[in-house]
């Protein structure tokens, strides 16, 4: 049987042959995978422990969130692998954000949690080469006007809320058109900062920078309120934070943002023209122009909305760029001008 041992002798040599490149080719792409992403997150953790736990968390959550991404792209094969982790990749991530409408500092703080975890790699892990954020520019916002609504922007979106016939979603409607609360104050918000009476209603907000507040409503605030905590949505789950999600026991911002951007789908074609750019954080400056608009001062909108300095006194450059005049407003004005 000499030639078939000479065959399968060739057979085995070729084998190793082939073997041996797509060895070499996985050496160069260099191919690493984690062998437990949530123990290396665990892991990465412990290294943010000298950052505030809020800190770290929110660290945490931008890169897992960034991981759950690219898992989603073509070739991943269902696993973040280093080989992903490019310029690139990153990029293309703010790219998407930047799309469904995230600010600036949003993304400047997503970069530099992914920025941290990059170097973390490659000095402690050594998984990585080079730092893939490193050259990732994000533009600069331009200064503009913050938005106020038009009449036809606020009756789309309120109808909207009131079609879709959803309590938690007219209860975060209401939330930042009626009381121009921030999206970490409604997320955030917990059950034992909240008061709801039978025609009073008052809350505690304020989580950014750890600002706390106490401010009345509007019974058009309180009433969604009131309905959903007492719907099933919110009765069957056990959390200490207001606003649930199916799957965890605090809805995130980024679930709000998601919920905002699924009430706009809803809109019909000749809607959908006057509200594909509105954003949720929209609510609240046009809460503080309708506020301007019915007399307030800009103290009190100050208040109302958080804007404080250090020292606890109101914020008011804050508040004016909120509330500054735009050409919509000096063409009403001019009208006044007297000879």
């Amino acid at each position: 049987m000499p030639l078939m041992d000479g065959l399968m002798g060739y057979v085995e040599q070729s084998t190793f042959v082939i073997d041996q490149h797509f060895k070499g080719i996985l050496a160069m792409r260099k191919i690493v995978t984690f062998p437990n992403q949530q123990t290396l997150l665990e892991e990465y953790r412990k290294i943010l422990s000298r950052k505030s736990d809020k800190t770290a968390d929110a660290y945490i959550r931008s890169i897992r969130q960034f991981m759950e991404w690219v898992i989603q792209k073509p070739g991943s094969n269902g696993m973040f692998r280093m080989d992903l982790f490019t310029k690139t990749t990153v990029e293309m991530y703010m790219e998407e954000l930047d799309q469904h409408g995230y600010s600036v500092n949003h993304r400047k703080r997503m970069k530099s949690a992914l920025s941290g975890f990059a170097k973390w790699l490659i000095e402690e892990k050594e998984l990585l080469d080079k730092n893939p954020t490193s050259d990732v520019d994000i533009p600069v916002q331009p200064l503009m006007a913050p938005r106020e609504l038009t009449d036809d922007q606020r009756f789309i979106l309120r109808n909207l809320v009131e079609r879709e016939n959803d309590v938690r979603g007219q209860a975060l409607f209401a939330l930042g058109y009626w009381a121009g609360c921030r999206v970490s104050d409604v997320s955030w918000m917990k059950m034992d900062n909240i008061y709801i009476g039978p025609k009073i209603g008052w809350l505690k907000v304020g989580f950014k920078n750890d600002k706390m507040r106490e401010i009345d409503i509007l019974n058009k605030v309180r009433k969604p309120l009131e309905d959903y905590l007492e719907s099933d949505i919110r009765k069957d789950k056990q959390s200490s934070f207001v606003f649930v999600s199916q799957r965890a026991d605090r809805l995130t911002e980024p679930g709000i943002h998601h919920w905002f951007r699924n009430l706009r789908a809803k809109a019909t074609k000749d809607e959908w023209e006057y509200v594909q750019d509105i954003t949720f954080h929209d609510l609240r400056h046009d809460f503080a122009h309708r506020a301007r608009a019915a007399g307030w001062t800009l103290e009190e909108i100050a208040y109302y909305l958080g804007h404080v300095t250090k020292q606890g006194t109101p914020a008011i450059e804050t508040t004016v760029r909120y509330t500054q005049a735009g050409r919509k407003q000096m063409k009403e004005k001019l009208r006044w001008i007297k000879g």
